[in-house]
């Protein structure tokens, strides 16, 4: 399942070249229609379980945080530039994670991740560049970012951890943060949504980069460690990198490929299946740790608790 958090991350990728379809957009107004039409779809293809969901628990948090994420990300790429912003923020994400998921789990990463994370994030940072102001206000409101990503995350795998349908889970945290998005998304402007083209670039946002994209990420995180996912995840810049390559006809630098490079090989490594300890027990199929080897279930909550 580790291929449906790819397959997540690349859907994330193409959401940069999309939006160019809707050129002179507020790119706040763009994220908060991605937002609300991302959860309604949610919502609506997951009806029928929504009812499974625990009534009490992260999930309320975790739709506040998705939102938040939003207008951190944004705020920190106006006050320190797009490419600090963005490599700041896509690259605490995974830190973040594997922090989170060791406090409150006890799931300690492995090496491996560690490596592997450390050197992805790397290659991310080499791959977009380090152009830009950089302003402390900036970096901090984007490491809030990534925590808040980071938290929603490790939230929503330890409900799905629980046994409740990741389709379900997803809708509750999409279909809340659309809720609290809608008035952004009226406050800044809703007038774009009736050109053809700005319709067509928000239903594709909503729908496919980002409905369908976290469908197959809670699918993902039924049964890969979210530390391991949200390293994965890193593979969002490496697509949008390549989409600007082949649709757009940009240019990429020696370094720029050699970040690319990095960062797919360390992709990889986390992609692998991880050695089990001789003589370890196995616990109940699609249950794991942080180093991708099966462990039993723990406490009223069962195993995976995360971002």
């Amino acid at each position: 399942m580790k291929l449906a958090v790819i397959g997540a991350a690349a859907l994330w990728g193409t959401a940069g070249t999309a939006g160019l379809l809707a050129a002179g957009v507020d790119p706040m107004s763009l994220a908060a229609a991605r937002l609300v039409f991302g959860g309604l779809v949610l919502v609506v293809a997951a009806r029928r379980v929504l009812r499974l969901l625990p009534r009490r628990g992260l999930l309320p948090l975790a739709a506040v945080a998705v939102a938040a994420y939003q207008l951190c990300f944004f705020a920190a790429i106006s006050r320190t530039g797009v490419a600090v912003g963005t490599v700041v923020a896509i690259g605490s994400g995974p830190v973040f994670t594997g922090l989170l998921s060791w406090l409150f789990d006890g799931r300690r990463p492995t090496g491996r991740w560690a490596g592997a994370t450390a050197v992805a994030v790397t290659g991310c940072a080499v791959l977009t560049g380090g152009g830009g102001q950089v302003r402390l206000d900036g970096v901090l409101l984007a490491l809030l970012g990534g925590l808040l990503y980071a938290f929603y995350a490790v939230a929503a795998a330890r409900v799905i951890g629980t046994g409740a349908p990741s389709d379900a889970v997803m809708a509750a945290m999409f279909g809340g943060a659309a809720v609290v998005m809608l008035p952004v998304l009226l406050w800044t402007g809703t007038a774009w949504l009736a050109e053809p083209r700005g319709l067509l670039t928000a239903l594709y946002l909503g729908c496919v980069a980002t409905a369908l994209a976290y469908v197959l990420y809670g699918r993902g995180l039924r049964v890969t460690p979210v530390a391991t996912a949200a390293t994965l995840s890193l593979a969002e810049p490496a697509v949008a990198a390549l989409l600007g390559v082949a649709v757009l006809g940009e240019r990429l630098t020696l370094l720029s490929t050699a970040g690319l490079l990095l960062l797919g090989a360390s992709l990889v490594v986390v992609a692998l299946p991880e050695r089990r300890t001789p003589g370890r027990a196995a616990g109940p199929a699609g249950v794991r740790d942080a180093g991708d080897r099966e462990v039993a279930p723990v406490g009223p909550h069962g195993v995976e608790r995360r971002r």
